[in-house]
């Protein structure tokens, strides 16, 4: 059998009930395993995650897109994140006997019925993307909707793989297929976003920092503190002790404490294995030792 993870992203995160009614999309269909959602009042986002075969996967985050569209209006949405769409990225994983190849071919299958059957401009991104400048997510998110909104038509470097130059409510969405990622935030005690943006800037691989690692910093007025938000494109190489270690450090320099950090979705149990055994300074640890591991097999 072949297992596909499937990642999708919404823009809302505070009316439950929007999206629940999305959730029940991908519930709906046979072959397809809800694993997580969670929402962020904050970020105004919610991701969601489930696992299933190749089709009914692909079916699962079509009808999921299909919703949003219908229940997220664009041009009343603010959040912190980053965003262009009501579904705003579609990503496909490798789990078990795929090939990236192969979860290139379903992110561009889908990319293309969404674009075709809903309308929605789709740009293909990462493994799938077709041109080396949207390999990058953060280069195809340029400009968020607003932006996009006012190039997409006029601008022949922001056309789309799939569907029309134009945005409705529903904004565009980005499909591709990637490696695991691992959404983590650390926040801070200041309000002083300058200073979350500086440490963001200081671990993000594209401003100097740790390889695998993308940050911004953001403002959560609600709690009155700010935010480190990041994802770990490659945890193995960029692990999540290293990346808090750093954040924790250069904390420091500006006189800011840490006070806590969130996983935000799924998170590999070894990545959390590999934190115990960095801070617990275990010795001859061997990842069998770990009850788990020993029932269920590597």
């Amino acid at each position: 059998m072949k297992l596909v993870e499937c990642v999708p992203n919404f823009s809302e995160g505070r009316r439950k009930e929007v999206v629940e009614a999305i959730v029940d999309e991908i519930r709906s269909v046979e072959g397809v395993k809800l694993l997580d959602y969670s929402m962020d009042p904050d970020h105004n986002r919610a991701v969601v995650t489930f696992i299933g075969e190749p089709e009914p996967a692909k079916e699962a985050a079509f009808r999921a897109c299909r919703k949003a569209a219908e229940l997220i209006d664009m041009d009343k949405h603010k959040g912190e994140h980053k965003r262009m769409g009501a579904t705003d990225v579609i990503p496909f994983v490798p789990i078990k006997n795929m090939t990236m190849d192969e979860c290139v071919e379903l992110a561009r299958s889908l990319g293309k019925r969404i674009g075709e059957e809903l309308g929605i401009p789709v740009y293909l991104y990462e493994y799938a993307a077709t041109r080396p400048d949207r390999k990058n997510l953060a280069d195809v998110r340029k400009g968020e909707y607003e932006g996009l909104k006012k190039e997409i038509e006029t601008n022949p470097d922001r056309k789309p793989d799939f569907g029309p130059s134009k945005m409705g409510k529903a904004g565009a969405t980005a499909v591709g297929a990637r490696e695991f990622l691992i959404a983590f935030n650390v926040n801070l005690d200041t309000p002083n976003v300058e200073i979350a943006k500086k440490i963001a800037k200081a671990v993000r691989h594209i401003s100097g920092g740790l390889r695998y690692v993308k940050a911004l910093g953001f403002e959560l007025k609600d709690r009155g503190i700010t935010q480190v938000s990041m994802n770990l494109v490659n945890y193995k190489k960029s692990p999540i002790y290293r990346v808090f270690d750093m954040i924790e450090r250069e904390a420091n320099r500006y006189g800011v404490k840490v006070i806590g950090s969130e996983i935000i979705g799924l998170v590999p149990m070894d990545a959390l294995i590999d934190c115990a055994d960095y801070y617990l300074k275990l010795e001859n640890f061997d990842k069998k030792q770990v009850l788990e591991n020993r029932i269920w097999g590597d």
